[in-house]
C-alpha cells in the first residue's frame, strides 16, 4: 500500500473520560491509536457526552477529560499527525444522533450487549444509556470514517453504526454515509489486579498509566498470590503478575520469568519487582515528565483540543449539509442567519 493510499484512510476512535486511563486502555486502544497516526488520517475524541451516563460530577468530568487528553499527548500522540478533541466541541454529533434515531428500529437498540451488561452490573438504566449506540453511530458516521479501532466488546456498536447508515441511506434514497469497518486491537483484554478485566469502574483492578510511583508500587506489591515458595513451580498462565508482564517485556525477559515460575526459583516478590521496573521503564522517565508539565500548563492541552475541534468541524460540515438537504431541514447557512 502506498503512503498516499494510507493517508487516504480515515480512522476514528474515542475514549471515555470516566476515570483515570490505565494499562487496559493503553494496550487495548491507545498504543494502537498512536501507531495508526503514521498510517492514515486519525481522529480521536474524548467522549465526554458518553461519560455522562456514569459520571455526573461536573468537576470530575472536567478533570478526567483533561487527564485523558494529557495522557494521550504524553504517550506520543502528535498534534501534527492526528486530531484530538472533545466530543462536545462538535455539537453536530448530537444533532445527527437524533436524526439517526428517527430511522432506527427499537429492536436494534434493544439487542445492544453493552446496555444489558451495564444494567446487570447495577448501573441505572437511563434513556441515555439505552441511546448510547445511536450517539456512537453518529460519532462514527459524521466523519465518514473508513476504519474504527475497537476492542472485541465494541464490535457490535460498529455493526449497529453500519445498520443505521444503511437505514438512513435507504430511507432517504441517497448514499450519504459510508459503511465503516472495525479494526480489532491486538490486545482485546488486559487482566486486572483483582483477576477480572482491568476496568475504570473497579479502581482496585487498575494500574493507572501515570499514577504516582508510590501508588503504582503499592498496587503491584499488593497483587494477591498463592502461598507457594520461591523454589516451588508455579503456573504463569493463571498469574496476574506474569500476564501483565507479558504485555511489557521482551521475549527474552518474558522467557526468564516464565521459566522461573515453571521450574521454580522465581518468587512472587522478585516477579513483582520485575513488573514494577518494566512499568517505570515504559511509562516513567521522559513520558512522566512530559505529563507533569501538562498539569503545570493546562492551556497547552486546551489549545490542542480547541484547534482540533475547529478542524474536524470543517470535516463534518459537508456531510451535515447533505443530511440537512435530504431530510428537509434548513441548511447551516440559514441557521447562521438566525444568529444575525
Amino acid at each position: 500500500m502506498s503512503s498516499e493510499t494510507k493517508k487516504s484512510i480515515r480512522y476514528l476512535s474515542g475514549v471515555q473520560p470516566s476515570g483515570r486511563l490505565h494499562l487496559g486502555n493503553y494496550f487495548g486502544a491507545i498504543q494502537n491509536h498512536i501507531r495508526l497516526q503514521d498510517e492514515g488520517e486519525c481522529l480521536y475524541f474524548i467522549a465526554n457526552y458518553h461519560s455522562l451516563t456514569t459520571v455526573q460530577d461536573p468537576e470530575a468530568l472536567r478533570r478526567y477529560t483533561f487527564m485523558a487528553a494529557a495522557d494521550y499527548l504524553a504517550l506520543g500522540l502528535d498534534r501534527t499527525k492526528a486530531f484530538l478533541f472533545r466530543q462536545s466541541d462538535v455539537p453536530e454529533v448530537t444533532e445527527l444522533a437524533w436524526i439517526l434515531s428517527t430511522v432506527t428500529g427499537m429492536g436494534l437498540m434493544e439487542r445492544a450487549h453493552s446496555f444489558k451488561d451495564k444494567v446487570a452490573r447495577g448501573i441505572v438504566p437511563t434513556l441515555g444509556l439505552f441511546f448510547y449506540p445511536a450517539l456512537m453511530a453518529a460519532d462514527i458516521l459524521i466523519y465518514q470514517s473508513d476504519k474504527v479501532p475497537v476492542g472485541q466488546d465494541q464490535i457490535q456498536h460498529i455493526e449497529m453504526a453500519r445498520d443505521m447508515a444503511g437505514y438512513f441511506n435507504h430511507t432517504f434514497k441517497k448514499e450519504v454515509f459510508k459503511l465503516p469497518e472495525s479494526v480489532l486491537s491486538q490486545t482485546p483484554k488486559v487482566m486486572g489486579l483483582t483477576g477480572g478485566k482491568m476496568s475504570k469502574s473497579d479502581e482496585a483492578s487498575v494500574i493507572p498509566i501515570f499514577g504516582e510511583p508510590s501508588e503504582i508500587k503499592k498496587k503491584v506489591m499488593s497483587i494477591v498470590t498463592d502461598s507457594k515458595g520461591v523454589a516451588e513451580p508455579k503456573d504463569p498462565d493463571n498469574n496476574v503478575i506474569y500476564l501483565l508482564y507479558q504485555l511489557l517485556a521482551s521475549a527474552e525477559e518474558l522467557s526468564h520469568m516464565e521459566n522461573g515460575f515453571r521450574q521454580g526459583g522465581m518468587g512472587y516478590g522478585d516477579a513483582k519487582k520485575l513488573l514494577l521496573a518494566k512499568l517505570e521503564e515504559i511509562f516513567g522517565g521522559e513520558k512522566r515528565e512530559k505529563r507533569k508539565k501538562m498539569d503545570e500548563k493546562p492551556d497547552l492541552v486546551e489549545d490542542v483540543l480547541i484547534e482540533s475541534a475547529k478542524k474536524v468541524r470543517k470535516i463534518v460540515a459537508p456531510t451535515m449539509e447533505q443530511v440537512y438537504e435530504v431530510v428537509g431541514i434548513p441548511s447551516s447557512q440559514i441557521k447562521k442567519r438566525l444568529l444575525d
